[in-house]
């Protein structure tokens, strides 16, 4: 018996699954900014003669570039870091003229979060802890009012002061910047979330169903790359390794 879900494997399915939390977390950090809400009270795009809000995305995978896509849709001046230059030179091609694709190190975070009105963690390990990116000596230097989406949340974080909160109390301030960390995002929008992971996953349920799950695991390379317990044994090893235990290979268990 299997213990776990299935991990989205192929891009495209991680495309559309993780595709919501990237999208909604321009539009909280569009909301969180209006003074209502204890932001500093900036429109995303501007206005005619007044500039519009600078939105720093720290990782361009799938969920970065859905935020910055947004931000950009919405007029704002974005900036996406990224520490791998291939994924940057994609990004500079694909993104629109507003969008500016950065090579990511700790002295240019450092500097960009000072610009910011908005900053979101995009950044993910599959299967184990965000690792820390933006600290607290680097909040202490936002703009009063700013605002910080996590995210990586759901992997701990990827901001030193991140903490998770709920959708029922989604916000809490620190040095004066609102944080933004609700764990599992895209629940907020469960109709649009909940259709798009079916689109994703119905296929390998119905050959699971069909096959049982040893067979459509010997059979299927991905299905087989989804399993994460099997008989109480950990079968992925960077969640093995995130909590200390014991890893085996699916092969012994298959």
């Amino acid at each position: 018996m299997i213990v776990g879900i299935l991990k989205e494997i192929k891009v495209m399915e991680k495309r559309v699954c993780m595709t919501p939390a990237g999208r909604m977390a321009t539009q909280e950090a569009a909301k969180y900014l209006e003074m209502p809400h204890g932001g500093m009270g900036v429109l995303l795009g501007g206005v005619t003669g007044v500039e519009p809000a600078t939105v720093v995305v720290i990782g361009g995978g799938v969920v970065g570039i859905n935020a910055a896509k947004m931000a950009c849709g919405l007029g704002a001046k974005v900036y996406i870091l990224d520490t791998n230059l291939e994924r940057l030179s994609y990004l500079d091609d694909v993104m629109p003229a507003n969008c500016f694709p950065m090579m990511s190190n700790a002295a240019v975070l450092t500097d960009m979060v000072t610009k910011a009105d908005a900053v979101i963690g995009a950044v993910l390990v599959a299967g184990t802890k965000a690792p820390k990116l933006l600290t607290r000596d680097m909040l202490k230097t936002m703009k009063k009012g700013s605002v910080i989406v996590d995210v990586a949340i759901d992997q701990g974080g990827c901001f030193e002061t991140s903490k998770a909160t709920t959708h029922a109390d989604p916000t809490y301030e620190v040095d004066g910047v609102l944080h933004y960390c609700v764990a599992n995002m895209p629940g907020a929008v469960a109709r649009t979330s909940t259709r798009a992971l079916t689109n994703a996953t119905l296929p390998y349920a119905i050959e699971i169903a069909n096959k049982g799950w040893k067979k459509a695991m010997q059979e299927n390379k991905e299905i087989k790359l989804g399993a994460n317990v099997i008989k109480g044994k950990i079968t992925y090893k960077v969640v093995a390794d995130a909590f200390d235990m014991l890893y085996i290979p699916i092969e012994e268990l298959i």
